[in-house]
């Protein structure tokens, strides 16, 4: 009996411990976030992340890098489950996609003053926000000064100063004027959008005509690389690096790539401002953050995005990667707006930052706008192969833009 009574009173000892010590309790606060390719700055975002846990103590960041070519794929999964994380870095491009099948949260405009509303308007589907901007690139001129000064000419501002200029640059060096990467993702429609050009209505227009024929006329009198039809950015720089061509157009961070693998050529480049169109207008590159419709800590989720967008915080990932901020404040500080002539780095990245006040009309992703780039790209490819006539083929582009749902 004894027995008995003692292997009760050590079983009701055992089931107190487990049901009557106090539960642990379970974080509800944990807001995942995903980026892409920024383990290289993990003390920046680890950084970041302990600033913000330390202000909100009642939410905790579980930060996840995710292989830039994966993003897309691992995204889209995610956002159709019933558990996505929290806070995704994107380009606009996807988040157009993914915000026309309606998997995303829309984001409250007055939340968003903070950035550069040419930025925040790109961003915008069917007039409403659905994401955060983070970071920019703003491509400039980057031009090799001993071959504009044997050809006799000045850096062109437009493509209509690079069309004159062309010949005298192959008469008097030998080398191309540039290598415009056209087939390359959006390039071309980021050109048509300089002239007003951005719709299935608006690409048989004549000022689209005069654009294509632009390209098609430079690549018939071989005054840009053949390669022109399929090359992108790479070989470009490529080229430039090599000496063969005199302008390269790319953001301020590949200027160090050229001063690592072509020190003498680096040398005698210099920049200037980006090529514009009729419209004066500037493009750019971006990143932004969604929140999938589907997240169970949406306002965690953004009080993180604005806080690692915020003023200080931008500044400190541009200092490190010589991306653009996006938070007006942040591009009011010297970093943006003072450098050294002799620091061309620093030349080019206020130059990048300055184009931000001249971006409307703004290159607008659509949905399906992988669809579209390869529409565009299939018809420049066709015009400067001279396969049909140019309206013909754009017409032809025209039909099969307004096909796409």
């Amino acid at each position: 009996m004894k027995k008995i009574i003692s292997a009760l009173i050590i079983l009701i000892i055992s089931l107190c411990a487990i049901y009557c010590a106090p539960k642990k309790e379970t974080n509800k606060n944990e807001v995942i976030v995903w980026t892409l390719q920024m383990s290289d700055f993990s003390d920046y975002m680890n950084g970041v992340i302990k600033d913000f846990e330390k202000e909100n103590p009642e939410i905790k960041i579980k930060w996840i890098d995710v292989p830039f070519s994966e993003g897309e794929k691992r995204t889209l999964a995610s956002v159709l489950s019933d558990n996505p994380p929290d806070l995704i870095n994107l380009n606009p491009d996807f988040t157009a996609t993914l915000a026309q099948k309606g998997a995303l949260s829309e984001i409250d405009k007055n939340k968003t003053i903070q950035f550069n509303q040419g930025i925040l308007k790109s961003l915008e589907y069917n007039g409403k926000l659905y994401s955060i901007p983070w970071y920019a690139t703003s491509a400039v001129t980057i031009y090799n000064k001993n071959l504009i000064e044997k050809a006799g000419v000045k850096v062109p501002k437009t493509y209509e100063e690079i069309g004159e200029i062309a010949p005298l640059i192959k008469q008097k060096t030998g080398t191309y004027v540039f290598l415009p990467n056209i087939t390359e993702n959006d390039t071309m429609l980021k050109i048509l959008n300089k002239y007003g050009v951005n719709s299935a209505d608006t690409i048989t227009s004549n000022t689209s005509v005069q654009v294509f024929e632009f390209f098609k006329t430079l690549y018939a009198k071989d005054l840009i690389p053949k390669e022109s039809v399929t090359q992108t950015h790479r070989e470009a720089l490529e080229k430039y690096m090599s000496g063969n061509i005199v302008l390269f157009q790319a953001g301020a961070n590949f200027l160090t790539m050229i001063k690592e693998n072509a020190p003498s050529i680096y040398k005698v480049t210099d920049v200037a401002p980006q090529i514009t169109g009729k419209l004066g207008q500037n493009d750019f590159s971006l990143m932004n953050f969604i929140i999938p419709l589907k997240a169970k800590h949406k306002d965690e989720a953004l009080k993180f995005a604005l806080f690692l967008t915020n003023e200080q915080n931008q500044l400190k990932i541009a200092k490190l990667t010589n991306v653009i901020a996006t938070n007006n404040k942040a591009l009011q500080d010297d970093f943006y707006t003072k450098y050294d002539e002799s620091d061309l780095m620093a030349k080019a990245r206020i130059i990048s930052a300055r184009q931000l006040d001249r971006v409307e009309p703004v290159f607008q992703s659509s949905r399906n706008q992988k669809d579209i780039n390869n529409l565009i790209n299939t018809a420049v490819q066709q015009v400067l192969l001279n396969k049909a006539d140019t309206k013909t083929i754009l017409e032809k582009t025209a039909k099969n833009w307004g096909m796409i749902k």
